[in-house]
């Protein structure tokens, strides 16, 4: 069995699955095509093996700083709907990075703080000179309470820059002042989810899942085809049956999206920026 690597190749596969050559396949390449790049996007979505969980960074440039603590250009004037001549005019700051189209989701910016090199007065390095200098000297239970004590200070007293993202927009909005928290020539790096590319990655032709969920949008999309031709009888008496293919081809997407939705999709992340 060949083994699909392409996409083309990948869309030959489902038209053999579906009776190519033996059976003419009235489905166009154009059509083919489409319905393989819609397979490939429902795969990304909701199976868990369609993504992978990164770690991005970003070098922050002057532009992007300058860009930043501008406004947009785009200024949106509201009316008064009651009193048709009060208006509001509303500023859109560019404080956004671009991101990835391949980006799903940004889960975290990791802190702008440095928290690897400490001094001689930071009370972690006091903490472990005076009560850790050896693993005998004091509890690690303890030690670990006070290191957690002190991320939680961390957090209330310094906080976590806000972010906001959408997959339509490309762009990951951090909400900070980019004249003092950061500057140019620093790396911003984010924790994401980003769609596996099956140009890179051949192997995800060759899913199980994948190969039965793109058979199946081709035989429905060969099944509406037909329809137009519903009761039309051809040379031996055989009669056309779209509407029948139609409809066994959407029951069995039915089938195998609530399969996706249960088995493979993973668990909802309520963290999700």
């Amino acid at each position: 069995m060949a083994i699909p690597t392409t996409k083309s190749e990948f869309g030959e596969w489902c038209l053999r699955r579906l009776g190519k050559p033996v059976v003419e396949v009235n489905v166009d390449s154009t059509q083919l095509d489409d319905r393989v790049d819609e397979a490939l996007q429902y795969y990304a979505q909701f199976h868990m093996d369609g993504t992978e969980r990164m770690y991005l960074k970003y070098k922050i440039t002057e532009a992007d700083i300058t860009r930043a603590d501008e406004a947009a250009d785009t200024t949106t004037n509201v009316t008064d709907k009651v009193a048709g001549s009060v208006t509001a005019a509303w500023d859109e700051s560019n404080n956004y990075i671009p991101l990835p189209t391949s980006v799903l989701s940004v889960l975290q910016v990791f802190p702008f703080s440095d928290r690897g090199g400490m001094n001689m007065f930071d009370v972690r390095y006091q903490l472990r000179l005076n009560d850790l200098y050896d693993f005998s000297s004091s509890s690690v239970m303890q030690y670990e309470m006070t290191m957690q004590h002190l991320d939680f200070l961390d957090h209330i007293l310094v906080g976590e820059k806000p972010i906001r993202h959408n997959v339509h927009q490309d762009r990951l909005y951090v909400d900070m002042d980019w004249g003092t928290d950061i500057s140019a020539g620093e790396y911003l790096v984010i924790e994401c989810w980003r769609k596996l590319n099956p140009a890179v990655w051949t192997d995800i032709y060759d899913d199980f899942f994948l190969k039965k969920y793109a058979t199946a949008l081709v035989k429905k999309q060969w099944g509406q085809n037909l329809i137009k031709f519903e009761g039309v009888t051809m040379l031996g008496g055989v009669t056309m049956n779209g509407e029948m293919m139609f409809t066994q081809a959407q029951e069995e997407l039915i089938r195998l999206e609530e399969e996706a939705r249960l088995t493979y999709e993973l668990p909802v992340d309520f963290a999700v920026g």
